[in-house]
Formats: structure tokens, sequence, C-alpha cells
């Protein structure tokens, strides 16, 4: 979980950096902007991949091939579609559609790895919310993936999703503290 909580806080600061440094520094960071939100797109990715394996150890699943395979298929998939050209990062593009297409996959991953730590709620007490942290952080997640662009208050709505992946690493912490 460390690695994962890793990834996806180094993977958060190449788009908050460049975007904190926009209010201070009057230079345009129009394309560092836009790297720093693929690289995010995809640091989020990888990191429910993580999260799966992460369950499968914790509850110690025998690995289901055709879950694995459906999972890296959807990381594989969406992260082709957030190196097309059409996703317009480097000038920062507001385009809706795109913002759907490339989600999908994301979306999908987010769903199967929700029902597996939903199936497991009542195997651990510490785990047993899990599953609505996974489907809270979707929830405040896709407004803001599809249009933030062309109603930028939707970008708060990334507070509380933060507050949910920071909850999943209080779980895991908690866990491997034994603090039942």
């Amino acid at each position: 979980m460390g690695l994962a909580a890793l990834i996806l806080g180094c993977g958060d600061a190449f788009h908050l950096i460049p975007r904190v440094l926009n209010y201070f520094v009057n230079t345009d960071f129009t394309a560092t902007l836009g790297v720093g939100k693929l690289i995010t797109s995809i640091s989020m990715t990888v990191f429910y991949i993580l999260l799966y394996y992460i369950w499968l150890g914790h509850f110690r699943e025998e690995e289901n091939r055709g879950v694995t395979a459906a999972l890296w298929i959807l990381l594989a998939i969406r992260i082709v579609l957030c190196l097309l050209p059409q996703n317009g990062w480097m000038k920062n593009s507001t385009d809706m559609v795109w913002g759907m297409i490339r989600n999908i996959p994301f979306i999908l991953m987010g769903a199967m790895v929700c029902l597996l730590y939903f199936q497991n709620r009542r195997v651990d007490r510490i785990f047993r919310f899990f599953w609505i942290y996974i489907l809270l952080s979707f929830l405040f997640y896709i407004p803001v993936a599809v249009g933030a662009g062309l109603v930028p208050m939707l970008g708060m709505l990334m507070l509380p999703k933060t507050v949910c992946y920071i909850l999943m690493i209080a779980a895991f912490l908690r866990s491997v503290l034994n603090l039942r």
C-alpha cells in the first residue's frame, strides 16, 4: 500500500505543482499542466491495479485469471486512450467527449475492484467500508474528469476524493499495525 500511496501522491504532484505555480509565476503552464494531468490519469489507474493485488494478498484470495486479465486489459486500454493526441493534454483541452472516453475503462476497473472489496466487507472489520471509499472516490472524480474544463468549480470535488484515498491508506495502515 505504501507503493500505491507513493504512486498516487507523485502522480498528483505532476499536475498540482504547475497548478499552484500558475497562481504565483507569470508563465504559461498549459503544457506542463497537461502533461501533469496525463501522468495523474495513468498513476490513478496503476493505483487501482495495486488495490486489486492488495485485495488478493490481504484476503488471501485465489487469483481469478479472468479478473486479473480484465483489469490488465482495461489498464492497457486506459493508458492507450490517455496517450492519444485527441485528449489535447498539451493545450489543456476541455473536450467532454474525450474526458468520457478515456475514463470508461478506468470506471470499469474501479467498479471491479469496488465489487471485490464489497464482497469481503464482512470478513475484516477494518475494510468493511473500503468499498464505499472506492465508490465515493469515483462519484467525486467523474464530474471533475468530464466537466471541470467547462465548470471549473467542479474541481472542488477532488478534495473529498482525496479524503477517500486517505481513508483507504489509513485502513491499510490500521491493518498493518493491527489496530482493530
